[in-house]
């Protein structure tokens, strides 16, 4: 069965190669994205209402209906949470929190028509808080309660699943390995492909509301929604500890020099 998607942030990363997957696959796709590539890609700024209502109005009709709304555009901006929040914080929140209601919103009445699916793309980080990523971590967190406050809301027309990456080398992890604070290395990294595959089946497949991206994945997943609170602080410590290893050109950031000496014996 054919089913028309939408998918935002669909020029680059997992978006893009979801889109791709689902269109070889037979599926309608239209994408959205803030800087679109390509004839089957619509220019949207999800930070803004009216770029958000023209683009997935326009969207809608050249699929003559919406069967699933896939939420994937995301920005990551590293911060210190003990500094006043700047427009990069503010960015992310707009983007990675905000963006997938305002976009939801103005899909649901043809969602509700045809009885379909928001799939929301959250983090294995809504569960665990690294330091220097507050506003990723509320962003994903807050797109979990989210996700569950639009399952009760509309659970009689539509289905919501929250769909929980790991890490997966794309440009969202730049700002942060810029500043010497990277997850390079420290875990391993999952193939975009086979991201984009668990996605696109999440999408289309046997509805499920919470879905991680590979069997690894699920286990960790498990493990910090589960885990002893100190255990898991300990545990983001030292890896936070390992990833501070070595300064990046011109040093760290004060808020990182900070870091590395309260961590120096963990």
């Amino acid at each position: 069965m054919t089913s028309r998607v939408i998918i935002t942030g669909a020029a680059s990363g997992i978006g893009l190669a979801t889109a791709a997957r689902l269109r070889r696959h037979g599926h309608r796709v239209v994408g959205l994205d803030l800087h679109p590539d390509g004839p089957l890609t619509l220019a949207c700024d999800v930070t803004d209402q009216h770029s958000v209502d023209t683009a997935v109005a326009a969207a809608i009709t050249e699929l003559g209906g919406l069967d699933v709304l896939i939420n994937c555009a995301g920005v990551g901006f590293s911060q210190s949470a003990g500094e006043v929040p700047g427009p990069d914080a503010e960015l992310v929140i707009a983007v990675n929190l905000m963006g997938p209601w305002r976009v939801t919103s103005a899909a649901l009445h043809a969602l509700r028509e045809s009885r379909g699916r928001v799939v929301n793309v959250s983090s294995g980080m809504a569960f665990m808080a690294a330091p220097f990523a507050p506003a990723y971590t509320m962003s994903k967190r807050g797109l979990v309660g989210y996700s569950d406050a639009l399952r009760h809301e509309h659970r009689d027309a539509i289905e919501v699943s929250t769909f929980y990456p790991g890490y997966v080398k794309t440009p969202i992890h730049q700002d942060s390995a810029d500043k010497g604070f990277g997850f390079d290395g420290l875990v391993p990294a999952e193939p975009v492909d086979a991201v984009a595959k668990r996605l696109a089946d999440t999408a289309i497949g046997r509805y499920r509301r919470d879905v991680a991206s590979s069997v690894p994945q699920t286990v960790s997943v498990a493990v910090m929604r589960h885990m002893p609170r100190g255990l898991l602080d300990l545990a983001i410590n030292l890896g936070a500890r390992s990833a501070t290893r070595t300064p990046p050109p011109g040093g760290w950031p004060p808020a990182v020099q900070r870091f590395v000496r309260a961590t120096k014996g963990v």
